[in-house]
Parts: C-alpha cells; structure tokens; sequence
C-alpha cells in the first residue's frame, strides 16, 4: 500500500501489529508487524511495515513512543457491515420463529410495528439495538425503521449519538389488511417519505443517510412503488427493499403485477433498481434476474438466519457470485434471531455446506469469503466502499481490536497460532467478550463513555 498523499496531515494515532482485512484482489491479506496511522479526520493516513516506524515517526510528525502496540493475542480488523436489520423489531428478537414469512409478518412484525408511534417505546428500542450492534462490531448497519416518520428520525439520531455508520429508512406501505392502523395511503406514504429525507438530511449527521424504503412489492401500489423510484433518482438516494424470499410471496407478486417478468421486474419498471440499490433475500431469484442485478449494478443482502428460521429458503452465493453481482451478510433482526454479524457469518457458512449436502457438486464458500463479505463485500452492497470496508488508504477508520484471550471470553487461547487461524477460531468462536475496542471513522465508540 502507498503513502498518504497527504503526509502534512496531522496524525491522531498509530497502531502496530497484525492486521487483517480483504481487498478486491484477494479475500484475506494478512499484515504482520504492521504500523497504521489514523489523521485527526478520522481517515487512514498510511499502512506500512513496522520496519519503517523511523521513517514514517519524521514523515508523519508522530513520536515513536506514542504508537499503541497490540498483544500477540490481538489483531486489528474492519468492522462489520450488516447490510440488512429491522431495528424496529429488536423488542421480539429470538422468538416468534413458528410461522412462515407472510403469515408471521401478520402475526408477529405489524402489530409490534404499529407501536412505534410511541417515541418513547421507540427511543427504549432502537438505544437498545444500536448498542447491542456497535458491542458486536457492527461499524455500518442499513436500517428498516417502521412507517412512523419520527420515530424513523429518532433512530437516526440514536445512530449518530452512538457514532454508527448507519443508513436510514422510513418504511413505505399503502397497503396492509392485517393489521388496521399500520399503512399509509398513497400521499401519506409520499409526503412522509418526503419529510423524512428532507429533516435527515438538514441535520447533517456526518455518517448517517436516509435510505428510500418500499416494504417489499406486495404492500406497495404500483403507484407508490413508482413514486419513491422517482424520489430517489431526485436526490440520489439508497434504496432497500426485499425480494424473493419466499415462494408464497414470488407467487402473489406475480398475481399483482402480471405485467411484469419476474419479481426484480417489478422494482425495475419501478426505477428502484440502481446501482444503489440493496435487496434483502433473493432466496429465489433467476439466473436471468441476477443478470438484470448486475447489468444495474444492484446488490443483495444475504440474511442466512432469517431465511432458515422461517423456512423461506437457501440463497445459493456462489451462484450469486458467479454472476458478478455484489452481495452482503445481513442479520434480517427479528426474522433472524441474532443481531450479531459473527453469527450472519457462521449461518452463511452453514447455508454453503448444506447445499453442498444436497449438491456434491456445488463449491462450498471458505471463511476468508464470508469474511470479506462480512466487511468488504458489506460496504460495496451498500456503495459505501469509497469511504469503508477494509484498510486502504484515504478510507474512514472503521476496526475491531479483536482480543481472543479474553478473560472470561468464550474461546481458550491455548498456544501462539498463525493469524489466519486465529481469526477463523474468531469468527466460529468469539463473541462481544473478544471485541475490545470498536472504531468509527477513527472515533472509540465501544467501550461506551460512561
């Protein structure tokens, strides 16, 4: 890696250690004995070998006796990018997992939703879920808020105060039969969506960004849908939604726009297809859809707890990497009983052998893949790969110190190992316990001030 091209710039820390991180070239590249200097913007300065800690303590204008020097049993990684969570249910998490997709969003997801009208419920909630995100490393998460156009600012208020990366969305649904009072009508759904942006964006949070939002096609018009793909050509905004998750809801999309192909179609005809688009599931997407995602430069979001706990289906990644389209983990909270990205990891690597089971044939993903799908694969789905993702120069320092030796954590560190080994003990093994220290553009966010 260069140097900065800016060495006048004022240096507010160095690490020296072992880094890992993955680049578009190669899914782990591990550095050892490495020096990383963080500016006072909170930006990756330079990335060097800890042989050159002379020259770069004059190049810099930093003390050589103020560089933070890691332990054997530490090792600096990029945080984690959970490209798909619903904040707004965070209050039923890990239960709730005996139905299917449509009925258990009738059931369980609605009515709970329907509650975030109450700004203090939704304070107690969302304080709740960034917290518990940030302490499991996720630096970046793509939220689904719910239709309440308040409480959707005051999540990203909450992320802000926090310092997570975070982006933002007012749900959108004009329609819903279950549940009486949670849907808009067409100008309320508009006009809300409106609002939202315009008052997020005034606040100029520095890492927080509203994120057009239609629930899926089956609670949007077409009408709708249509409006908020305009709404986000306007001000080239994010756009999430999920697609092809189940069978049942494939099928009753097909009945509702029967002029359309296929599902990706729908949002397509719709302008909600970009290269800034993140699309939850796709458990079920054609080869043909895939190609329509990567001719636009789309991207999906792999949320592997959710489409086994509630029996949607199995995403088969390679396949979707094969294709060239980008794609992220995500947690899908509470259709995923874990808000922990280490488990969206592990679950991912699951979902690849299981398929490996019923298809000897089918190339099982290693865990230095899903780990650079967890960090930088996460940042490209998101389009946020300019800013985070891994360790380039010029990018915001977003990291874990990862301490597998943890007293009282859940792995044993019995001898010296190779990093490499030590990282993929971590992510089978480790939880928050290991995870020191959590960087935000080159903020400690976690340990949280008291």
């Amino acid at each position: 890696m260069a140097h900065s091209d800016r060495p006048d710039m004022a240096i507010a820390k160095v690490y020296r250690g072992t880094f890992m991180h993955s680049t578009q070239q190669t899914a782990l590249q591990v550095l050892k004995d490495e020096l990383l200097g963080v500016d006072t913007d909170g930006k990756i300065a330079f990335m060097r070998p800890g042989a050159e800690l002379g020259a770069l303590s004059q190049t810099f204008g930093f003390s050589p006796s103020d560089v933070t020097q890691l332990a054997k049993h530490e090792f600096f990684m990029p945080g984690l990018v959970d490209t798909h969570i619903h904040a707004c249910q965070y209050s039923y998490v890990g239960t709730a997992l005996d139905m299917p997709l449509l009925q258990w969003l009738d059931t369980y997801t609605f009515p709970v939703e329907s509650q975030f009208k109450d700004l203090q419920f939704a304070e107690r909630v969302y304080s709740q879920v960034v917290s518990r995100t940030l302490r499991n490393g996720t630096t970046t998460a793509c939220y689904f808020a719910s239709i309440h156009t308040d409480a959707s600012l005051l999540l990203g208020k909450i992320a802000n105060d926090f310092g997570q990366r975070a982006l933002v969305g007012k749900v959108c649904m004009d329609t819903n039969n279950s549940v009486e009072h949670y849907k808009e009508t067409y100008q309320e759904s508009q006009d809300e969506t409106c609002r939202f942006i315009a008052e997020l964006l005034k606040r100029k949070y520095p890492l927080v960004r509203p994120v057009v939002t239609p629930r899926f096609a089956l609670s949007c018009t077409g009408a709708l849908l249509g409006q908020l793909g305009e709404i986000a050509k306007k001000d080239n905004l994010h756009i999430q939604s999920h697609i092809s998750e189940n069978l049942e809801e494939v099928k009753i999309v097909k009945e509702l726009f029967p002029e359309s192909e296929s599902y990706t179609d729908v949002y397509l005809k719709h302008n909600l297809l970009t290269d800034k688009t993140v699309m939850a599931h796709g458990c079920h997407l054609s080869d043909k859809e895939l190609d329509l995602f990567k001719e636009k430069g789309a991207s999906l979001s792999h949320c592997p707890n959710s489409n086994i706990s509630l029996c949607s289906g199995l995403l088969n990644v390679r396949n979707v990497l094969n294709h060239q389209v980008k794609l992220g983990l995500g947690t899908d909270v509470a259709g995923g009983y874990s808000a922990s990205m280490l488990d969206a990891v592990r679950r991912t690597r699951d979902t690849s052998k299981v398929l490996n089971i019923q298809n000897p044939e089918h190339e099982t993903l290693t865990f230095e893949e899903v780990f650079r799908l967890a960090t930088l694969g996460g940042s490209q789905a998101l389009s946020l790969d300019d800013k985070t993702g891994n360790f380039e120069v010029g990018k915001d320092f977003d990291a874990l110190r990862v301490n597998v030796a943890a007293p009282g954590g859940p792995m044993d560190w019995i001898q010296s190992e190779e990093p490499k080994i030590t990282l993929e003990k971590f992510l089978n093994l480790g939880d928050d316990r290991n995870i020191a220290e959590v960087y935000v553009a080159g903020r400690k966010v976690v340990p949280f001030k008291e």
